[in-house]
């Protein structure tokens, strides 16, 4: 939005006095309406009381139920430090072991980004949003209709994101269904999202076997093993549970890899509360704590204060129809829910929110997008992802969504914000010198005139002119509207913010499809 003009009509009575301020140049970081790491923490929808109370269960849980399928290096790592292997195979976790790997998890990490100003300080209750998923569909809404997704479309979202300002990292978002090798689609996947932008970049690996051919890639950008260890800019998106209580294997193993290479993880648990989770919310959340419980100790054991995000990801079903239902008020809550958890912890945290279950950019995208995306940043989350672009409970991804998201983050922001109550904002001089002294109104004050860019926040793409403007400028439509944006930022778009000696390098050794 920085690089853009936003404009502001403020009006008397009838329209009879009018003044529009132009915004000219980008806003000083220091005094934008919003910006990354705003703090949440407002809304709390569990007690005290409540958050102990699933807290206590899901040690009771580890302890009492454990999870199955550990890999064998999972079971000699966690074993190692205390799990205790059973006879039916499970790995079952002693609160004394919970808690001391919970005295040595990483707090207060920092998610590097190649662009330093876009690192993301996970502290406290500070937010940042993002997208993230695998979609396996494009929605074309120009068409219509959904087709599968590229690894170009893949590298247009990651452009994308790279040039709005309130969409603060890029996950993967889709699936690179034009690439039938499953080692190059990880490639392409971690090419695309690199070539895209330079804010962090989060993954998945499809094979462990692919980790090391991936990391190869990644030194290349960073120009050395040396300088990604010292700033590892992409992180992985690890299912390491495949719920109700069970390691996946395959990705337990990825995610070891992963550490051993220095890279951060997100510790995923995707549950679906009434199919793969317990129905009832409160217990949702107790299964999805539990498992990334047995994930802090899983890689605290390997590797002590790792940089790990507990990434409880519990998603609801329609209980008619057992389908997911990732715009419902339910997820809204379960996000918010997990949000205090992840502060109860003091551990950085991410969940999901802004995902649609409308097919196309409608309005019931836009209630869908936006109440899970206020109820998370008011809570406090962290890690904010899937909250842009995101149709159809995952399976679509659009590029004009994520842009009008842009402008729907930018607000939810400004209500993380809050009010701010100073000696200077509830001074009563300027409401004296209007009514007693002045014209009456506010409008050309030097007060509101100095707080236009800094308390308030203006859309870029959304429409807020009167009927009478709006047929006068030819009745633009919301969506007509952030097809031009997309292809206006798409078009200026470098080609690769990878340097250009460097990219060639990359092609010359791996076969890249955009």
């Amino acid at each position: 939005m920085a690089d853009e003009c936003a404009v502001a009509v403020s009006r008397r009575s009838g329209g009879r006095a009018a003044r529009v301020a132009l915004r000219s140049a980008p806003l000083a970081e220091n005094i934008r309406p919003v910006r990354p790491g705003l703090s949440g923490g407002q809304y709390r929808p569990l007690t005290e009381a409540g958050v102990k109370r699933i807290h206590e269960a899901a040690l009771d849980a580890l302890e009492q139920i454990g999870l199955a399928n550990a890999p064998k290096s999972g079971i000699e790592i966690m074993t190692g430090a205390g799990a205790i292997l059973g006879e039916d195979g499970r790995i079952r976790f002693p609160r004394a072991l919970v808690e001391d790997m919970l005295a040595i998890a990483a707090r207060d990490i920092t998610l590097y980004a190649r662009d330093p100003k876009q690192n993301l300080e996970l502290t406290g209750t500070r937010v940042y949003y993002g997208t993230a998923g695998a979609a396996v569909h494009v929605v074309d809404v120009e068409k219509r209709e959904y087709r599968e997704s590229t690894a170009k479309d893949l590298l247009n979202a990651a452009q994308l994101v790279h040039h709005l300002d309130n969409v603060h990292f890029f996950q993967r978002a889709m699936v690179c269904r034009d690439i039938p090798d499953n080692f190059l689609m990880d490639i392409n996947t971690l090419y695309a999202c690199c070539a895209g932008t330079t804010k962090h970049v989060g993954t998945s690996f499809s094979d462990p076997s692919h980790v090391e051919g991936c990391f190869d890639l990644i030194h290349m950008i960073a120009g050395g093993e040396e300088k990604w260890r010292a700033r590892p800019f992409v992180s992985n998106s690890n299912c390491f549970v495949v719920p109700p209580m069970k390691f996946a294997e395959e990705s337990c193993i990825t995610m070891e890899k992963c550490i051993r290479g220095g890279m951060p993880v997100l510790l995923l648990s995707a549950g679906q509360a009434g199919a793969t989770a317990p129905a009832p919310l409160a217990t949702a959340i107790v299964q999805a704590v539990a498992e990334c419980l047995a994930g802090v100790v899983y890689v605290n054991a390997l590797a002590p204060g790792h940089p790990a995000v507990f990434g409880t990801w519990p998603f609801v079903s329609d209980l008619r129809t057992g389908a997911m239902s990732g715009g419902s008020g339910e997820q809204a809550l379960l996000t918010a829910g997990c949000a205090q958890m992840h502060q109860f912890y003091r551990l950085p945290g991410g969940a999901a929110a802004g995902i649609a279950d409308a097919k196309l950019p409608d309005m019931q995208a836009g209630w869908e997008q936006a109440i899970s995306n206020v109820m998370a940043g008011l809570s406090g989350l962290n890690m904010v992802y899937e909250a842009v672009g995101m149709h159809a409970s995952l399976l679509g991804f659009c590029l004009e969504s994520l842009v009008l998201g842009d402008d729907l983050l930018g607000q939810v922001q400004r209500c993380i914000r809050g009010i701010e109550v100073t000696e200077d904002s509830v001074s009563l001089d300027t409401m004296r010198s209007v009514c007693l002294d002045g014209p009456g109104h506010y409008l050309g004050h030097p007060q509101t005139l100095g707080l236009m860019q800094t308390e308030y926040i203006y859309p870029v793409v959304a429409d807020r002119t009167s009927p009478k403007e709006w047929v006068e400028i030819g009745r633009p439509d919301l969506v007509v509207r952030a097809i031009e944006r997309k292809n206006r930022i798409l078009a200026e778009a470098a080609p690769s913010v990878i340097a250009p000696e460097i990219d060639r390098a990359i092609r010359e050794r791996f076969r890249i499809y955009c």
